[in-house]
């Protein structure tokens, strides 16, 4: 009998153990499936707390001064900081190949030797002179990286030809379906041309102090790559990287910011009648919903690129140039000025050739001027997690003037663009823009409520600044 009843207990407690065995897979497995289903931060990486309002200004050495060095470029650098720049992207600095050169002086960015300076921009010395006296005035210097392809003549083609890709003849071959006859591809997928190619862009971070890289054609790079890379550079110093492509996976592990070349496409379109504001609404959705936070997207209106093969800024925006200019810093970006555009630069540079720019006072540089201040200044126009969403302000022509806020609890500012060649008189729906403001241009009071109205002419636009001490 006794035999019995302890059978039940030990009986009775097996099964109690093991139904709390089950119990506590259960709060296991459901503890589990909560982390699962928990948002994460897409964005890994830390950007440089500098970068938080930064502008960024691209130099072509070749044609930033008669002489084109770095030397002569240095020698601006107090204009720059007077404009607001605080981020100089210098073009490849590297030696240039000679072999399928196209034209006299070639593309920079077919390179020779990645540990080279090219002789016609200085020394390597007149390099690192040029990045300390920037520091010394609280800018930052990125240099071009060309990690793709180099020259025909690269001193890796005769030590390493197993190193680059070959067409099915077996010949050394050009990025497939591009005019790029003046450069072979390398072959990534060989772990010591990575290896090779991450030693080299930690040695000018070491070497010159240079602060981080803009990377030409990055999605023709696998992406590991990159994040390595990003890993090794962050380990030196905090950096910044600014991928020449567009797209949400760089951003997690490798680069600070892509371009916005979709932004760029949109506004094109619009100022030449060729779409209307929807095309940016599309920008701007894509922009918040699929790309994730705290990322950085590059908008501009010009660069080497597009000055060189598609057109001089006046050519691409004609009366809605100003206008893009503005959005192109109060809105969602970090702007870039591409070297000219300050001074009103007319002329499609030439790429291959020497082709100085013409230095001068003009209206588009005192514009970028005082946009940049606001810009900094104003916390809410910040990039990043730093600063506040767009918000859209519903108005009376949808298709033809863009209406937004962007605010924080320190900062707001209600900017209205009509991209179109009509006068719009604009009436707003809702109460987010309501409160009283300073008006960007004119530093008049402007109160605005329900029954606000605002007359624009075409191709105009207002930026109103609600400040601290205008809550």
């Amino acid at each position: 009998m006794k035999k019995a009843v302890l059978h039940i207990i030990l009986f009775c407690v097996m099964i109690s153990c093991n139904q709390e065995k089950e119990i506590d897979s259960k709060v296991i497995e459901k503890d589990e499936n909560t982390s699962v289903y928990e948002p994460q931060d897409y964005v890994k990486l830390t950007h440089p707390e500098w970068s938080k309002n930064a502008t960024i200004y691209q130099i072509n050495t070749r044609q930033f001064s008669e002489e084109g060095t770095f030397k002569a470029a240095q020698k601006q650098l107090p204009r720059l900081k007077e404009l607001g720049v605080d981020i100089i992207w210098l073009m490849p600095i590297h030696e240039i190949g000679e072999k399928n050169r196209k034209r006299t002086l070639g593309s920079p960015y077919a390179v020779k030797d990645y540990y080279s300076v090219n002789p016609e921009f200085g020394s390597l010395e007149d390099l690192k002179d040029f990045v300390n006296a920037a520091h010394e005035q609280n800018m930052y210097v990125i240099i071009d990286w060309v990690a793709n392809h180099t020259a025909w003549d690269n001193v890796l083609v005769e030590k390493h030809p197993d190193w680059y890709q070959k067409d099915y003849k077996g010949d050394y071959m050009p990025t497939p379906w591009w005019d790029w006859s003046d450069i072979i591809d390398l072959d990534l997928s060989k772990p010591e041309v990575r290896e090779y190619m991450t030693e080299a862009m930690t040695y000018w971070v070491k070497e010159a102090q240079i602060d981080g890289y803009r990377c030409n054609a990055a999605g023709f790079v696998p992406i590991e790559f990159w994040e390595n890379a990003r890993e090794e550079l962050d380990k030196i110093k905090p950096v910044f990287m600014l991928a020449e492509w567009e797209s949400r996976d760089l951003h997690a592990n490798a680069f600070d910011m892509t371009y916005a070349w979709s932004w760029n496409e949109a506004m094109h379109q619009i100022c030449m009648g060729e779409a209307d504001v929807n095309k940016l609404y599309v920008y701007y959705s894509w922009n918040e919903k699929f790309f994730p936070e705290n990322t950085m997207r590059m908008t501009f209106t010009s660069n080497h690129d597009m000055n060189a093969w598609e057109g001089t800024m006046f050519e691409q925006f004609g009366d809605g140039l100003e206008a893009a200019i503005a959005l192109s810093v109060v809105g969602e970006g970090m702007p870039l000025i591409y070297n000219g555009q300050e001074a009103g630069n007319s002329k499609r540079l030439e790429f291959f050739e020497k082709d100085a720019i013409k230095w001068q006072e003009h209206a588009i540089g005192d514009l970028y001027k005082k946009l940049f201040a606001l810009m900094k200044n104003n916390t809410a126009l910040w990039h990043a997690n730093w600063g506040a969403r767009m918000i859209k302000i519903p108005n009376n022509f949808e298709s033809e003037v863009l209406s937004f806020v962007r605010q924080n609890e320190n900062d707001k500012v209600f900017a209205v663009f009509n991209f179109s060649n009509e006068k719009k008189s604009v009436e707003f729906k809702e109460s987010l823009f309501f409160g009283d403001y300073k008006d960007f241009e004119t530093n008049e009071s402007v109160t605005l409520d329900n029954t606000s109205k605002m007359d624009l002419e075409p191709w105009d636009y207002k930026i109103l600044v609600k400040t601290k001490d205008l809550k």
